[in-house]
Formats: C-alpha cells, structure tokens, sequence
C-alpha cells in the first residue's frame, strides 16, 4: 500500500523531541510522549486515555498523531494492542464527527482525519478476524458507510470499501456486513461504474488550481508535479473500481443479492472493467462475472447478454493475466444444459481458435483438449441427430474441430512415413509458393497457398504450423479482415511454447484487435511481445516492428524500430524504380515514422515519454469506455 505523509509532519516531530529534550512534554495526553513510556503498564493506561480523548480534541496535535497512527497499522497490521485498547472506536468516532460537524472538519488539517482513520481500520481488519470482531463492535461499520455514501469526496469512499471489503471476507463477520446488504450493494455498484469518470471530472480534468489541495498531498506525498498527480489518481481510481468489485464478490460468492448484481446494464458495464497495469493482482470484473458463473442465477443472466459472452471470448483469444479465468466462465456456460444453447453459437466462434491451446503445468497443460471435450460434448446430434444451431457459422467451427481433432488424427496416424515425408516436402513448396504471392502483392492468391499448406501439413509440425498461420495472419492484415488476423494469430500462439510465445503473431494480433477497436486486448499483447523482444538473447538488438513501437514502448534499450510492411514494401519499389540503393533513403526518427534497421537510443528515448503518457490515459479510457 501507498505510503502517504502531511509534509510537516516530519518538522512537527522534530520540534516535539527537541521540546522534550530541553524541558519534558507538559501535554498529559500527548501521543508521542505516551509512545515514549518506558514502563508497560502505564503505556497501555496512557494509550487507552489518549484513544477516549482524540475524538474531542481540537488541537493540532490530533492530525500527526493519527499520521503516526497510520505508519504503525500499515507495517504492523497484526500486532494486537492498538486493537485491544480501543482504535476502532476512537476512528469510528472520528469519522462520524468528521461527517457531522463540517465547520470542524475544515478547520486547519483535520480534513486529512477520515482518510486516515477509515484507512487504519482496514489495516488491521486485513487478516485477523478478532480485531475485525472488535471493529464490528465498536461502531466502525457504520462510520465506514458514512464515507461509503460519498459524504466527503471520492478519497475517503476508496479507503471506506477497502475496509468494508476486508470485514465482509470474513465468513464469521460477513452477517454484520449483510445487515446493510441491500445498500451496500447499491452504493457499490454505483462507485464501480462511475468512479472513473468521476476522477477524471473532480480531478484529472480540472486545472491545478482547482483541485483540492489535500487530495494532492494524499497523491503526491508531497511531492510537486502534475504528472505525478495524475497518475496516482488514476492509480487510485483503479484501486476504488477494484475494491468495489471486490466487495461485490464477497456477496456474489454467498450468492446475496445476486438478482441486484445481475441487472443487465451492470452486468454490461462490468465486463469491460479490468484492474489496469497499476493492479495486476485484481481480477476486477472477469473475477466477478467468474463467481457469477458458479450460480444459476448468474448463469442465465449472463447467458442472455451476448456482449458479455463476445467479451469473454475476446479476453479468452488475449494475453490477458485473466485468460484462463475467461475459459472458466465459458466452460460453466456450455456445462450447463439450461445456457449451453444460448452462448455456444457464439462461444465456439472464439473457443474454435483454442482447441490445441497448452497451458503451463498441471491440468491446465491439456486445456485445449478440455476445450474440444467441452465443445464436442453433443456434436453427434449435431452431425447425425439434426439438431441445428442458430449460426451456420457455429455449425462449421464444430465440423471444423471435429476434423482436426479426431478425424485428422486418425487419418495421419494411418501414414506411411514415406507419405508423411512427402507431405512435408509439399508443404515447403507451397509455403515458398505463397510467399512469392505475398511479395508480389497477389495476397488473395498467398491467402490460398497458405490455407492448403496447412491443410496438409502433419498435425505433429507445429513450428511449420505456427509459420503458415502467421504468414496467413499478415495477408488478412493486409486485406483488412481482422477477425481471421486473429483466429490466425490466437492459433499459431497455442502451437507455439507457452512460456515463450511467437512474437510475431502477437504483434500482428495486436494490430487485428486495434482495427476491431478493443484497446485493451491490443496494449496486452504490445506488453507481452516487447516484454519477449526485450529479454531475448539478443535484447541488445531487439528489432520492434512499427506499430508495436506507435502502440507501446517500455524499454531505453538500444532497439531497432522496423517500418509497418506496406510502408517497406512500397519503399523498396520506389527505390527500384529510381534505380538507388536502400541506404540512400533517410526518415524521421519518431512516433509515426521511424529508422528502418538502425540502432537508435535517442529515438526510443523520445519515444517513451510520450507512449507513457498514451499508454497510461489509453488504460482508463479503456475502463471508460470513452
């Protein structure tokens, strides 16, 4: 968790022991002093008083003691005796006088109070669940509801859900949580799908002068800059959206108030809710709509919003962290009997691509062969039975699998080995062929050679495999049909290793995704492939193509930065037809040209600040919507 401290804090506490020093504390209820105790037993009779005394008190000493306060919870947040002396009724006090009395509240720093205590009592609720017994008992649940309500600003609702979050995952206090079920819940859905859009409007939009000067140094830790303070409150903003879904998951799992979660303009919105790069821990709304999917209700919901299901689709063909979590959703689909024929016509459309898909360990390393199971559950009434799908589409994606997965299989495992070899000696052939098609701009016709060399190549020539489908992927590029980028590129990912995946095809399904205009799934696989670009063997001459150079760029490593394809390919007929040499042409080092084949340190550099700052607007205007 953030550390955050009011910028005189530290003088405050200087001034104050070089006080005690020269002539003692003459404050009987001084916190720091009462710290200092060097005899136990008064200590802790000096700690109880101070806690009864803090909510009344009107002196400045109040804000630097729950400042202390607040560094002892966030690195101690188990150690019992700050909760057995009674803090959690001293910060629920607090945080009702704050609500309450507005003249107090803005008197000198006591605006900082609430943030401070709403903060400390879900330090110590993490993990202990006596002190979350105490907290319960002391009122700070209906203190934290209090800021929950938007009664302060979006600063004190961020603190006051991760608080409540962590007394409602406790299964002995979640009843006292329940008890305001119906409201929470309602508040909750609310922050989750309005929060963002609120910090950019209360903050990020508004001019430096404008902002409240307090949220700044809660940002900023006293730190100057605007562009620290942006991105912390998108940070924050993140962190509120992630928490609120965190809280609405300790109900959904209990399956409490499942018919307000599933409205179907939530369950819309929350689909396209993710964590961001600032929370890679946080599921955020995969990791709901997940527990959705393990109860009937949230099932058929879900089930009957075909958005939602495209969008798991979308993240299951990603390199997303979520992925796997995707999968689960659409295996709890299809399982089901009652929503198997409303999502499968377009479930198979994305799950089709995933059939030879190998995890990393485990059961999840057949999990292509889960997936064909799953997928082939009923197949036979399809093919003998006549039943029909409602998408014709669908219906080929089945004959599809089923041929490559078991009709295939047993053809090739009748081959002579001469047979096999000359199947692959044709299938060189016709990869050259294609090739020759593609750099002579035929692609329709490169499309066909590609497409009948992988109908013939051995299922056990996976890396010849991964090459036809990406090569095949470049000329859907080409011809602007993103839809069959990405099956090409999703299917040459899961031939290849999963912990080292082609980077080629990722980057070309990241241009795919762009064109389809789903940012986030195309920055996730920019992430991926530069992440692989950079720590290979020849990081040092890592080459990033174009577009992942235009889309994303984290690195000062010296990189060479290529053109986008159609750019080189005309530029070498133009060369041609000008009868000059390659070398004699130079371009402008930037975001939207960029040296072909030369090492350039400068040009990543002043590429990177700029990408920072795209990629990091680009990560909540994705949550948005916008």
């Amino acid at each position: 968790m953030e550390s955050l401290h009011l910028n005189n804090t530290k003088d405050h506490e200087r001034d104050t022991k070089l006080l005690d020093d020269e002539q003692g504390c003459m404050k009987i209820s001084c916190f720091f002093c009462t710290m200092n105790d060097p005899d136990p037993s008064l200590r802790k009779v000096k700690i109880i008083r101070c806690f009864k005394e803090m909510p009344s008190r009107n002196d400045d000493e109040l804000i630097f003691a729950l400042s202390s306060l607040w560094n002892i919870a966030m690195t101690k947040p188990d150690d019992p005796e700050f909760p057995s002396l009674g803090i959690f009724e001293c910060m629920a006090k607090l945080i009702h006088r704050a609500v309450g009395d507005k003249k107090w509240l803005l008197r000198d720093q006591n605006i900082y109070i609430p943030y401070y205590a709403a903060h400390i009592i879900g330090s110590y609720t993490m993990s202990k669940v006596r002190f979350v017994d105490k907290a319960i008992k002391s009122g700070a649940v209906s203190a934290l509801l209090e800021l929950l309500r938007g009664r302060i600003t979006w600063v004190e609702q961020r603190v006051a859900v991760r608080a409540l979050g962590h007394i409602a995952s406790h299964d002995r206090t979640f009843k006292d949580i329940a008890v305001h079920e119906s409201e929470i819940i309602e508040l909750v859905m609310e922050i989750a799908s309005t929060c963002l859009d609120e910090v950019y409007q209360k903050f990020i939009d508004q001019k430096e002068s404008n902002r409240l000067k307090y949220h700044c140094n809660l940002l900023t830790r006293g730190l100057d800059g605007l562009e620290i303070e942006n991105g912390k409150a998108e940070e924050w903003a993140s962190q509120l959206q992630c928490w609120s879904l965190y809280l609405l998951n300790c109900f959904a799992c209990r399956e409490k108030s499942l018919s307000l979660i599933c409205r179907k303009e939530f369950l819309r919105k929350l689909c396209r809710m993710w964590g961001g790069l600032t929370n890679p821990t946080s599921p955020a709304g995969i990791g709901l709509i997940r527990t959705l999917c393990n109860t009937r209700t949230g099932r058929q919901s879900i089930a009957d919003l075909h958005e939602v299901v495209e969008t798991l689709g979308n993240i299951s063909r990603s390199s997303d962290d979520w992925q796997e979590m995707a999968i689960d959703c659409l295996f709890l689909l299809l399982k089901d009997p009652e929503t198997r024929y409303k999502v499968i016509d377009i479930a198979v459309l994305f799950l089709v691509d995933l059939v030879e898909l190998r995890g990393n360990t485990g059961a999840r390393h057949k999990v292509g062969e889960i997936i064909t199971q799953t997928l082939l559950l009923d197949y036979h009434k399809v093919r003998y039975g006549g039943l029909r799908l409602k998408s014709i589409n669908a219906e080929k994606a089945l004959e599809e699998i089923w041929d490559l997965k078991v009709d295939r299989k047993k053809r090739e495992k009748l081959m002579s080995d001469e047979e096999i070899r000359k199947r692959k000696l044709s299938v060189t052939q016709m990869k050259k062929e294609g090739n020759l098609h593609f750099l002579s701009g035929e692609i329709e016709k490169a499309v066909m050679k590609y497409s009948e060399a992988l109908d013939l190549c051995p299922l056990k020539m996976r890396k010849e495999r991964v090459v036809l489908h990406s090569n095949r992927a470049q000329c859907h590029l080409l011809l602007k049909n993103p839809d069959l980028a990405i099956s090409d590129t999703t299917r040459a990912l899961c031939l290849s290793s999963a912990t080292s995946p082609h980077g080629k095809s990722l980057w070309k399904r990241s241009q795919a995704y762009d064109m389809k205009g789903l940012g986030k799934e195309s920055l996730m696989d920019s992430l991926l492939f530069v992440k692989g670009r950079v720590k290979s063997k020849k990081a040092k001459l890592a080459r990033i193509p174009y577009y992942a150079a235009h889309n994303l760029l984290f690195t000062d490593e010296p990189t060479i930065v290529e053109e986008p394809l159609v750019e080189k390919q005309w530029r070498r007929r133009k060369l041609q037809s000008d009868g000059r040499s390659e070398k004699s042409i130079s371009f402008t080092a930037g975001l939207s040209q960029s040296v072909n084949r030369v090492r350039d340190r400068d040009v990543i550099k002043s590429c990177a600040s700029q990408i920072h700052e795209v990629v990091d607007r680009r990560i909540l205007s994705t949550n948005t919507n916008r």
